[in-house]
């Protein structure tokens, strides 16, 4: 899903959907990234695409997205979770409770790092995965760690990630169960099958939020969301048995701003500030203000004809944005002559 520019008028849309790679059997990508002029894509069967976009020598042909490479995790395992680091040219992948690191854009394998195992789930500085790329005409400098954390059975363990090494900081004790992490410089956000809680890495301190459902009486898994906002806020769902409200925390626990509310728990949440983008269970996209908290735009889903084909399973935010090949410039630029005077 694209983004329109922001400063177009209030009555256009601001996102519009438009296919980027066709022909992906959505039954076998698990998680999925992008970047610039690349698609990064998991597969359930372990496999790891890169598709790239190809210009078009003809400027009247859109160019398009083809498969660049195909490879394979060594444990043939799905892949869960795909994040990129720009910044120092790495991937994190989750699979099979290891985290295996990888470069950018080639995937090739970073062979001193060793993978980290019995992992529940991880959380990387997102204030860390917003640093802009290095640029070529920089002078050369040493490039700062990214952190991250790693949640075990009954254990929270910080890393740092240098160019060429994983760094081990300390660990922490930490409640079993944690399906959800999400985190924020000092703050990490998790969640279990019944409970947001925040953690302050600094303190070691943990103190419970809200419910993740606040149905009583209903034994339904709900499942949990966590969005990093900014440099100390998280949006924070949870479902009321008719309704899903967002909330929005603060690190200390504090709420800000009013609250988000949807008819249904949705399957995907999403921030492109100052927008919160979600797809229900029907197939329809919201679009929400996180400045007012106010609906500005709904996507139906697709129609009875199409459903089966264009089926919305999952939205996914990539922080380094990316290229989407479009017609609007060519439908909207003409040849003409100019004269140039001499003088």
């Amino acid at each position: 899903m694209a983004s329109a520019p922001s400063t177009i008028p209030q009555d256009v849309p601001p996102y519009f959907i438009q296919p980027l790679i066709p022909g992906i059997t959505a039954g076998r990508i698990s998680c999925a990234q992008a970047l610039g002029s690349e698609v990064y894509v998991g597969c359930s069967n372990g496999e790891l695409l890169r598709y790239s976009l190809r210009a078009e020598p003809d400027p009247t042909k859109l160019g398009s997205y083809t498969l660049l490479s195909r490879q394979s995790l060594t444990n043939g395992k799905p892949i869960e979770e795909l994040i990129l680091i720009p910044y120092l040219s790495r991937v994190l992948i989750l699979s099979d409770r290891q985290i295996h690191f990888y470069t950018l854009p080639s995937l090739d394998p970073v062979l001193n790092i060793k993978p980290i195992r019995h992992v529940e789930a991880f959380a990387v500085d997102q204030q860390h995965l917003l640093r802009a790329m290095p640029s070529l005409h920089d002078i050369p400098t040493k490039l700062q760690p990214v952190d991250f954390c790693v949640i075990k059975r009954s254990s929270i363990a910080l890393y740092s990630l240098y160019e060429e090494r994983l760094a081990y900081s300390r660990e922490m004790q930490a409640q079993p169960g944690v399906q959800l992490a999400r985190r924020t410089g000092q703050y990490l956000c998790v969640a279990d099958s019944q409970y947001y809680n925040i953690i302050n890495l600094q303190s070691a301190q943990m103190y419970t939020l809200l419910p993740v459902s606040q149905a009583k009486g209903d034994p339904t898994p709900v499942k949990p969301f966590i969005v990093v906002v900014g440099v100390n806020e998280f949006l924070l769902l949870s479902w009321t048995g008719a309704s899903t409200l967002g909330l929005f925390i603060t690190g200390e626990g504090d709420p800000v701003r009013g609250t988000l509310q949807w008819p249904s728990h949705p399957l995907s949440v999403c921030l492109d500030y100052p927008h919160v983008t979600t797809l229900l269970p029907n197939g329809t996209i919201e679009i929400h203000s996180v400045e007012t908290q106010s609906i500005i735009q709904v996507i139906p889903a697709p129609s009875d004809g199409n459903a089966s084909a264009d089926r919305r399973v999952e939205l996914v935010a990539s922080a380094g944005g990316y290229v989407t090949p479009s017609s609007e410039h060519l439908e909207k630029m003409r040849m003409t002559k100019l004269r140039f005077d001499r003088k």
